[in-house]
């Protein structure tokens, strides 16, 4: 089970760190779709990269998960929110719909421990 939540925390953790620091030109045209401003993309991509780095540094320091996955988690529901505000298909969903199971699955079973 160890084996499981360490590669939960490394997928979230990677993917997250992926799109915001590689695709960040798909962010940008999210953003602008949901009518978020540049001050909130900022915020929401600084935050999300530092949860990322926290998921990825709770691979050796299993303190940091609890809470970053908790915080995360809330980012994945406000995407999934927007991405139906915007009425995306539900293709465009899948991605934060994952990673927001992956964080309650991480959060669980630092809850539980």
């Amino acid at each position: 089970m160890e084996n499981i939540i360490k590669v939960a925390q490394l997928v979230v953790g990677i993917s997250v760190l992926f799109v915001w620091v590689f695709r960040f030109d798909n962010i940008i045209k999210e953003f602008k779709q949901f009518g978020l401003s540049d001050l909130m993309r900022s915020f929401v991509g600084a935050s999300k990269i530092a949860l990322a780095t926290l998921l990825i540094a709770g691979v050796w320091y299993p303190s940091f998960v609890q809470v970053s996955s908790l915080l995360m988690g809330i980012f994945m529901m406000s995407a999934q929110y927007f991405h139906y505000k915007a009425h995306n298909p539900f293709v465009r969903r899948v991605p934060s719909f994952v990673f927001l199971i992956l964080c309650a699955f991480l959060a669980y079973t630092t809850i539980n421990k």
